[in-house]
């Protein structure tokens, strides 16, 4: 479950938008078959669903991650979508209105029966609680410890949605009556090793300028990454979530100024006007670690993305 940085929602009976999800530079897309298909819908939805989830099965660029959003696991068409969905191809499923470690229990449970109906590693497939409820919000650290599949969990604060609803905050831009929640969530995920924690919403299409101060913010407090809903927001996420080449370079030389001291027998040295030591260095490994991941990553599908373009070009 490698870190993502911006997570794209997708209305579910909207398959033919992936390719801008994909351009725009998504690590992930979240076909949604909940909030964003209306009833009537949904089967239809399902249908498609299944077949870009098969085609995603085929692709062999590892670029875009591709997620799907059930309904709730309260109904027997919750349970059906997981099915149907859970197949290669698919990097894991969006629980929504999850509320207890019981509601993670179940999914985990379906998931490994449909990953070994599939011949899936277990494990394989993620889950990812949404916190929509106070209940849910106030049990995150249970929650996010209920299943070793959990990832890609934290504090979603959009305005007016379930959240705003469940807790009862006024938002703003700011952000600032949301900030013990998204930290406190946040702590709770790394307590409990939840990999790669997300948060989110901005959904001012046009302000930019908001969206990159909420999401550096988010970045301040720790999270790796945010959701989205258009594809606009998808680079600024991803800037904010990426360490720039100022930034790589000096983590390269605290590293070597760090792994020099040791050979003199120093714990601890001083650095660019602050006292620096092994913890600092390790962070810095990290970091670079997963940048150099992530290119290799980007490069694998810029080639096999141009490759498809190729072919269905002929």
């Amino acid at each position: 479950m490698r870190p993502l940085r911006s997570l794209l929602f997708v209305p579910a009976n909207r398959t033919e938008w992936l390719p801008k999800a994909r351009a725009a530079g998504a690590d992930a897309a979240i076909l949604d078959l909940e909030d964003a298909v209306p009833r009537q819908d949904k089967a239809s939805a399902r249908a498609r669903v299944v077949e870009a989830v098969a085609g995603a099965g085929t692709d062999p660029s590892g670029g875009m991650a591709l997620f799907v959003r059930i309904n709730p696991l309260d109904s027997w068409a919750g349970a059906e979508e997981l099915r149907a969905v859970a197949r290669p191809g698919l990097a894991g499923i969006v629980l929504p209105k999850v509320s207890c470690v019981q509601d993670v229990r179940l999914a985990d449970r379906l998931l490994t029966w449909c990953e070994d109906e599939q011949g899936l590693p277990r494990g394989q497939l993620a889950l990812v609680p949404l916190l929509e409820t106070a209940r849910g919000l106030r049990e995150a650290h249970e929650i996010a410890s209920a299943a070793a599949r959990v990832a890609y969990m934290g504090a979603l604060t959009a305005p007016g949605g379930d959240v705003e609803r469940a807790v009862g905050y006024r938002w703003t831009p700011e952000g600032t009556e949301t900030l013990a929640l998204r930290s406190r969530v946040l702590l709770d995920v790394r307590a409990a090793e939840s990999p790669h924690p997300v948060t989110g919403l901005w959904t001012s299409l046009a302000d930019l300028a908001g969206l990159r101060a909420f999401a550096e913010q988010n970045r301040s407090l720790g999270y790796e990454g945010m959701m989205a809903i258009h594809p606009s927001h998808v680079p600024v996420i991803n800037d904010v979530f990426s360490p720039g080449p100022d930034e790589l370079a000096r983590y390269a030389r605290l590293i070597a100024a760090v792994e020099q001291a040791q050979t003199q027998g120093q714990g601890a040295v001083s650095f660019e006007g602050q006292m620096v030591d092994e913890a600092m260095a390790a962070t810095a490994r990290l970091v670079l670690e997963r940048h150099a991941r992530r290119g290799t990553q980007e490069k694998g599908g810029a080639r096999d993305s141009s490759g498809a373009r190729d072919r269905s070009g002929e």
